[in-house]
């Protein structure tokens, strides 16, 4: 079979159910999503640069968060959305390893980043009277820079280990846009080595940042039970309360993903799963840092003050 294989020169993109019924709600529900996705994470971008009294570095990293979130939802959007209606849902083989790349780039700064946002709550809570200091112009600039370093070496493993597999005419996608099992499950080559080092990388990724989270919030717990009343505890819990519905949600559908044996890869399930984290995620979490921030809904407030004593003069 391999010895006849044409060589394929795009993919086809399988997506959703091609049942028309299902196609018009479906895309009604996705372009809903991404367009919240769109307004809600360029808005908290907008909010945190205007407003002087969010220049800190707990809003700083959510920024850049809102930036990943933007970015790496608009890798997959807009195509997704334009295949649900298009009679060849084709993909060339460079915009299939374009799309992987920038996915795989932007996924993995996400998990580090919020690992950085633990760090930054530690210190802010942990270190109050050092956290000034520590968290200096420079040191908020690497914790930025380091985990688009990680995306980057996260990317080009699994992009040139991807497309250096042999694929056949026709070769069909059974997802919506090219994430990385899906791709090496049509492959004709021996994907062995692919799985073994998606699986190692997801993993040894995943751990690192997961383990400075968990650490990070060891020390938080720890320091919340020192302090005596009450209402100090409530109110310091509270400033983390939005960043660890935000970790449980993306790490919890990554690891489903990604972090599994090769013998229990189901595509299926995947797309499901993928939908979270393409749209369901990146719209949910400028909500979550708005509704459960006071900071940033006095912000907003203040900004709608602003506006509308300006169309009054």
């Amino acid at each position: 079979m391999v010895e006849n294989c044409t060589e394929a020169i795009e993919f086809i993109l399988e997506g959703f159910s091609d049942c028309l019924e299902l196609q018009i709600p479906l895309f009604s529900v996705f372009l809903v999503s991404y367009v919240v996705t769109l307004v809600g994470n360029l808005g908290m971008i907008l909010l945190i640069w205007v407003d002087p009294q969010l220049h800190t570095p707990m809003y700083f990293l959510l920024s850049n968060l809102s930036l990943v979130d933007f970015c790496y939802s608009s890798v997959v959007a807009p195509q997704m959305l334009a295949n649900f209606f298009a009679q060849q849902k084709a993909i060339s083989l460079p915009q299939c390893a374009m799309q992987m790349w920038f996915f795989s780039l932007f996924v993995a700064t996400e998990c580090h980043l919020l690992a950085a946002m633990a760090f930054d709550r530690y210190l802010a809570i942990s270190k109050p009277l050092l956290y000034t200091v520590v968290m200096s112009s420079k040191i908020r600039a690497w914790l930025v820079v380091g985990p688009y370093v990680v995306g980057i070496v996260n990317a080009m493993t699994h992009t040139s280990l991807t497309f250096q597999l042999r694929f056949c005419k026709p070769s069909v996608i059974n997802h919506f846009f090219c994430d990385i099992p899906a791709v090496i499950s049509c492959s004709s080559s021996n994907t062995r080595t692919n799985k073994l080092v998606l699986f190692t990388l997801s993993f040894v990724l995943g751990a690192l940042s997961s383990g400075v989270i968990l650490a990070s919030y060891a020390y938080i717990l720890a320091a919340i039970l020192r302090i005596r009343s009450a209402e100090g505890r409530r109110k310091a819990f509270s400033t983390c309360t939005s960043h660890l519905t935000a970790v449980t949600l993306f790490f919890g559908t990554l690891f489903f993903i990604y972090v599994r044996p090769g013998s229990h890869f189901s595509v299926e399930e995947d797309k499901v799963a993928a939908v979270l984290y393409t749209m369901v995620i990146p719209m949910l979490n400028p909500l979550i840092y708005s509704l459960r921030n006071k900071e940033v809904k006095a912000a907003l407030g203040r900004l709608m003050q602003r506006r509308t004593f300006s169309l009054w003069l």
